[in-house]
């Protein structure tokens, strides 16, 4: 018992280091900084803690860059912006993929597998490349417009560069299969006489998806809103190559006040503030699902 008990704990230790070494030492290292000042020198803000008179260890925690955090409309805004444009891109995300998800689930073996192999396609190439592939397709004079014009459809380009719809398109297509796979995950594994049973009850097959195959894919449904909604939130690259100038989402934001202003402080608790908003909901929503479950 005793060696399978330590060859457990050895497993289990490997990931727990891994999670250690490079997440929460880097956490715990951008959360003292938060509570610094900018200054310059080299590292570019004050210590956290000096030593008064040889003797007394004194903490110098300021609070001044979160209070600037909730006063500054920039700051205010970016947020909202980054958490509208991440909620509706997430709506988009399950409104194409559910259906992507249900169609491979319910395909034949072999065409389920020729199926996933198209939708993980597109991470055997570079995100960035793929981004920029929208420009190409989306720009005044790129593929859309061009085809559109040859067509007689349109007589003028129809400016899609630099637009929220751009920022979107872009999100969308690059998060789609971290939607698609956790609900085909779940849907897979769905009991098929649960429809028959319904069927047999007279449930027409609208309300008998409603009734049952909605039902037991909320957890697919869940995994695929967290997977996209989280990373799109601070998202950088896309909005940066086809978003508009005069707003900016939080991840831009923060990345900015790093390399241009030198303000470490400031883009830790920008950090920091970001965390907070994602983490703390989210861990209140499982730990409620969790005590759902256990009173099932």
């Amino acid at each position: 018992m005793r060696p399978r008990r330590f060859g457990r704990q050895l497993v289990t230790a490997v990931p727990m280091l891994w999670l250690l070494l490079f997440f929460m030492v880097p956490f715990i290292l951008v959360f003292g900084i938060s509570f610094t000042q900018a200054q310059l020198s080299i590292p570019p803000y004050s210590p956290l803690w000096e030593w008064v008179d040889h003797r007394v260890l004194a903490l110098r925690v300021h609070l001044s860059n979160y209070a600037f955090l909730a006063t500054d409309a920039l700051y205010i805004s970016s947020y909202l912006y980054s958490l509208k444009v991440a909620a509706i891109s997430t709506f988009w995300c399950l409104l194409l993929g559910y259906p992507m998800a249900y169609g491979i689930a319910r395909a034949a073996p072999a065409t389920r597998s020729l199926l996933l192999m198209l939708v993980i396609l597109p991470f055997w190439t570079s995100f960035l490349l793929r981004v920029y592939a929208w420009i190409g397709l989306l720009k005044n004079n790129g593929v859309i417009n061009n085809i559109l014009m040859s067509l007689g459809v349109i007589h003028e380009p129809i400016v899609m560069m630099q637009t929220d719809f751009a920022v979107y398109i872009g999100i969308v297509y690059s998060y789609l299969p971290f939607m698609i796979l956790p609900l085909y995950a779940n849907l897979e594994k769905h009991d098929r006489t649960l429809l028959e049973a319904a069927a047999d009850l007279g449930a027409r097959p609208w309300k008998a998806f409603m009734r049952v195959t909605l039902p037991l894919s909320l957890p697919g449904i869940i995994a695929g809103a967290m997977l996209v909604f989280i990373p799109a939130v601070g998202e950088y690259v896309i909005p940066s190559l086809l978003g508009r100038s005069d707003q900016l989402m939080i991840g831009r934001v923060l990345s900015d006040e790093f390399f241009e202003n030198r303000d470490w402080p400031v883009a830790s608790a920008v950090a920091i503030a970001m965390l907070l908003l994602l983490v703390i909901p989210i861990v209140i929503f499982q730990r409620q699902q969790g005590r759902e479950m256990a009173h099932k």
